[in-house]
């Protein structure tokens, strides 16, 4: 009459006596009145015997419940209808769209995000070649899953993709239609032009 918890060996010994609710945690389901929702498969590391029988609770917070409160627990009915097991899907196996979406689509949209504030633009390449290539750095430098090295790597990279870019912007603002003596000009003009100009049929990301 006493609730037991039982090692992984004692409820092994016990095969092939089955566990009660189809192996449902018996508080969760009740706790939550009873609804589908709160089916949910228990841990066979929180096995328990009542009245000799076998019970699986989802945590150890509700194999304690159990244990203080066997009789609140220890019988209740499923319902006719029960949610499909759940059965875990490589991610890689999923079609592209749904691949995106659950790999890459948080930082996806982040670096989308980011593309779409500064509007980067590479000398000599096209809006939407240079906007692509931001992204790959922006995923590169921010990967989760990617060690400190190649984080601090791209991120490097990034800057300095993004220094080039704003030589339009700073040439842009500083060239005139008229000739300028060189006394005339801003201090480092010449220079940020001739970095302009050396960016022709330079690869972006390797140099």
């Amino acid at each position: 009459m006493i609730p037991k918890r039982l090692t992984l060996s004692e409820l092994k010994r016990r095969f092939p006596k089955c566990a009660e609710l189809q192996g449902y945690c018996p508080v969760t389901y009740q706790d939550g009145n009873q609804r589908y929702e709160a089916l949910v498969p228990g841990s066979i590391n929180y096995a328990l015997e009542y009245r000799n029988r076998i019970y699986i609770c989802e945590n150890k917070e509700k194999l304690q419940k159990f244990l203080r409160s066997p009789l609140k627990y220890w019988e209740q009915k499923l319902p006719h209808k029960l949610p499909p097991l759940r059965e875990p899907i490589l991610l890689t196996s999923l079609p592209l769209p749904g691949y995106l979406e659950q790999g890459i689509a948080t930082s996806l949209i982040k670096a989308m995000n980011a593309v779409g504030c500064l509007k980067p633009k590479f000398p000599f390449l096209s809006i939407r070649r240079s906007a692509l290539l931001y992204i790959a750095l922006h995923l590169k430098a921010f990967n989760p899953k990617g060690s400190e090295y190649t984080r601090k790597k791209y991120k490097k990279k990034m800057e300095q993709f993004m220094e080039s870019c704003e030589l339009i912007t700073y040439l842009g603002a500083k060239m005139t239609r008229k000739y300028k003596e060189p006394q005339f000009r801003a201090i480092d003009f010449d220079h940020k032009l001739k970095t302009f100009l050396s960016l022709r049929n330079i690869d972006p990301i390797n140099g």
